[in-house]
Parts: C-alpha cells; structure tokens; sequence
C-alpha cells in the first residue's frame, strides 16, 4: 500500500480558503507523518517557493501540484519544466511528479472549467510528464 498526503487551501467553485507558504509547518509536517509522497499545491505564488521541500525525507515522494483547477487558463508547458527542475534541486527528479493541484471539483457544481478545458489541462500534464520522465 501506498500512502499520500495532499494539503488542500480549498477548491469549492474555484475559489481557495487559505495562502501561504509551507515554510511554517515543514519541517515538522514533512518530517514527523510518516507518508510516502505529499501532494502538494503550487499552481500559485500564495503556496510560496519550493525551499520547504528541502525538509520531505529522502525517499519520498512529491507531487507537484502545477497546473491550477480554479480557472481554464493554460499554463506554459515551458514554465511548468523550469519549475520541476527548481524543484529538483530540493527533491531528487525520480521523486518528483507533477498534476493539477487539486481535484477538478470538490462539490457537485465543480470549478468553472469546461470539459475541454479540463482536458487540455490533463493533456498538458500527460505531455509535461513524458518530456520530464520520458
């Protein structure tokens, strides 16, 4: 069995509920639950910089949460790959993955994306993955 662990600021109807950066509880969070891999929003500047990743224990997983569930913007599959390999100076590549960063909905009326909107988004990760992993 697999244990994972997302932190979620919120994600009802594209909205959020919390910001800040992970700084404050990393070290103990990552440190003290025993998970292998944490889920972790970054798809905005409120969750801050990847330097809390420096205290997840060697051997576990991180999965970065790039790409935004909250709005049918695309993001920049360039800058999506600059930013897995900031992360990657903190966290070994082979323990790093990447995903939206969060569910597409957490209630019954969703975000508000369309299905296109959510399937590009899918596909920009998919493609995304292949270019980092292969």
């Amino acid at each position: 069995m697999t244990v994972g662990m997302h932190l979620c600021r919120g994600n009802y109807r594209g909205q959020w509920f919390n910001e800040g950066s992970y700084d404050a509880i990393a070290r103990d969070l990552f440190g003290q639950v025993p998970v292998d891999h944490w889920l972790l929003e970054y798809d905005t500047e409120r969750a801050g910089t990847f330097e809390p990743l420096r205290h997840v224990p060697a051997g576990t997983g991180v999965v970065l949460g790039l790409v935004t569930t909250k709005s049918g913007e695309l993001e920049d599959g360039e800058e999506l790959l600059r930013r897995i390999e900031e992360a990657s100076r903190l966290v070994p590549i082979e323990n790093l993955s990447v995903s939206p960063q969060c569910g597409f909905a957490s209630e019954v009326q969703g975000n508000p994306l369309t299905w296109n909107d959510q399937r590009r988004k899918l596909d920009l990760v998919v493609s995304t993955a292949q270019r980092v992993w292969g």
